[in-house]
């Protein structure tokens, strides 16, 4: 899919000069609000980015404050584990 956009001159200078970086600032921020809104998997983030690794896209979402905290079931369960764990 192609997309065109225009974006003011004097909005585009902040973001920065060259096209790619602007280019590159979009999708980032598109994968990043995507991924916690739930439309986008880790792995369709990585491949939107073009990420090399899982490592790098868990590392790139983590960067931008994206990477999900554990959910209250994930944590009860850790603790169940660490008291089963204590107990042998």
């Amino acid at each position: 899919m192609t997309l065109t956009m225009t974006i003011p001159d004097r909005l585009a200078a902040s973001i920065g000069s060259a096209v790619d970086e602007v280019r590159r600032r979009f999708i980032e921020g598109y994968a990043v609000q995507a991924y916690r809104s739930g439309t986008f998997s880790t792995a369709q983030v990585r491949e939107l980015l073009g990420h090399a690794s899982r490592w790098e896209t868990e590392d790139f979402l983590a960067a931008q404050g994206a990477w999900p905290d554990p959910t209250a079931s994930e944590v009860l369960d850790d603790l169940s584990n660490l008291r089963d764990l204590r107990a042998k």
